[in-house]
Parts: C-alpha cells; structure tokens; sequence
C-alpha cells in the first residue's frame, strides 16, 4: 500500500472533493449518492469536515469508514485538537490506523458555537502539537503492514489567518506544521487567485515546500455569500465577481451559474499555473463539481490533469 505523499507524488495534480457529515440517515444516504456519482471523476481523495468542538466526531468517523470500505475512494478524515483528551486523540488515530486510512487533516478547530472556550485547558493548543502527535503514532504502527504511515495535511490561507493579523507570524505557524510533520496543505477557500500565488511564492520563500492544494468553493446564493464572510473573517469578494452577481435577477438559479462560472475560470487559471491539487468544497451536492468537469471539457481527473490526447 502507498504512503499518501506518494498517492500526491504520482497523481501530478491532485484532484479532491470535501463532504461533511449529515445529521440524519437519511441525510447520509443522499451523500453518500453524490459521493458515488462523484466517484468516476477519479477523484485523489475526498475529506471528511469534523464539527466545532468535535461535534460530529462518530458522525466524520461513520462517514469516513463507509466512503472508504464501500468505494475505495481514499478518504482523509479532519481533526481537531479543541475539548479533547489525549486518549480521545490516540483512540481516534489508532483506530484510523487499524482501518488503513492513509491520511488525517490536522486542525486546531474552533469552539462549538458562540461558547466560550479556554484553550489552555486542550491537551493540543494548535495544530502543530497535533499534526506532531499524529506522527508520532503514525511511527507507533509502523510494523503494521498494511498500514505506510498516515500522511498529514494541514490548512493554508492565502487571504490570511483571520486568528493571526500579523501575515510575518502567520508563515512562522504555517512552518512550524511543516516542520512537525505535514505533508501537504489544503487552503482555505478563496476567490482571486492572485492571493493563491502569493502564498505559494511566501511559503517558497518561508522554506515550505510541501504540496499546496487550492481550496474551490463555487458560490450558491447570496445567503451563502453572507454566511462565508461571517464563518471565514477577512474573506475577500473580487470586484469583477460581485459585478457578475449584480447584474442577475437575484434568483438562487442565475447566482449559482455565476458562482459555477467563476470558480470554473478559478480551475483553469489555477491548472495554468501548475497547482499542485485542487480541493472542491461541495457542500455535500455533486451538481457544481460536475459541471465544472463538464464545462472544461473532461470527463475525470486524469483528463483534468494531463489533458486528453489530440491529433494536433
């Protein structure tokens, strides 16, 4: 079985979908058929979210277990070091371990809801402590066959850290992960690839060198717009996009096809440029990812990647 950086190494460009885990059976079942009819874009991996404060942890571990024992898709779990114990940590990581699963999305997370939260009293106070812990077990199963040692992902963002204003301080954060372990980092998502290139030109210049996989998130409403400004502070609207919005009628049908347009530009721009992976932020439909593939003219990732073969 490969190590997850040689899944990233050999894939060229990588090519992922994130999910998170609904609160229902019936929620899960209709997921799950998105995540099927997603599964022959030969998607590298897909990820699954884990709620603030660990809220949906049985849920992400449900999720992650089905998608990779029923599809084969390799799936990388989040997780995050807020309201847990080490043994609940180590539990959650070994019991990965035993399943196979190639890689964890290490997160420091956020508290549940408006609560109040002392981050002094988590066993790991940032991801770096935790993205170290993972490696450490990771190298605790190292006898298990079947199992090459987890590949650990970390989060990038390229509008800046909303928690860290101080962009200098934010790379030194964003290195210290590096340096614990990570393998590779999925951004946040984001809107104006310029802000992408710049990170990747800083974090070249901070000594990081791991791949970076550009977040894409395709906008849906404007609720949804609201609600990503509110969620992710500092998060940028280019000019040329908010005009687009403004020239619909407002109806949820003309909003989305512009915000299925402009992250499709996004992908293209971005394979232009050589970007080592591209994440999809689903929102746990399959209808925007596919149109994407469709309107660029491919039909799965390795086309997406490589471009089909032409008699010219």
């Amino acid at each position: 079985m490969k190590h997850f950086r040689d899944i990233i190494r050999d894939s060229g460009t990588t090519f992922s979908f994130e999910f998170f885990p609904p609160k229902s059976e019936q929620g899960a079942e209709k997921l799950f058929d998105h995540i099927v009819k997603l599964e022959h874009l030969g998607p590298s991996f897909v990820s699954v979210t884990y709620g603030a404060g660990g809220s949906t942890r049985q849920l992400t571990r449900d999720l992650v277990h089905r998608v990779s024992e029923q599809t084969g898709i390799v799936t990388v779990p989040h997780l995050t070091c807020v309201k847990h114990s080490e043994d609940e940590i180590r539990t959650i990581i070994d019991g990965y371990a035993e399943r196979s699963i190639l890689s964890i999305l290490a997160l420091r997370g956020d508290a549940p809801g408006d609560q109040e939260h002392d981050w002094g009293s988590d066993r790991f106070s940032n991801a770096s402590q935790l993205v170290a812990y993972i490696q450490q077990r990771s190298e605790q199963h190292a006898g298990n066959k079947k199992f090459p040692g987890f590949g650990i992902g970390v989060a990038g963002f390229p509008e800046g850290h909303p928690g860290t204003p101080n962009r200098l301080e934010e790379m030194d954060y964003l290195k210290a992960k590096v340096d614990a372990g990570a393998d590779y980092i999925i951004t946040q998502m984001f809107f104006d690839n310029r802000d992408l290139y710049d990170f990747r030109d800083r974090c070249e210049m901070s000594g990081i060198r791991i791949p970076i996989i550009a977040g894409v998130m395709p906008i849906q409403s404007i609720a949804g717009m609201k609600r990503m400004s509110e969620l992710a502070a500092g998060m940028r609207f280019p000019a040329p996009l908010l005009r687009m919005v403004r020239r619909t009628d407002g109806s949820a049908d003309a909003i989305r096809r512009v915000g299925v347009h402009w992250a499709t530009e996004q992908c293209r721009d971005l394979l232009d440029h050589n970007v080592d992976g591209i994440h999809f932020y689903t929102l746990n439909t399959s209808s925007a990812t596919l149109e994407i593939y469709k309107t660029l003219g491919v039909s799965n990732s390795d086309q997406l990647a490589r471009g089909p073969t032409l008699p010219f």
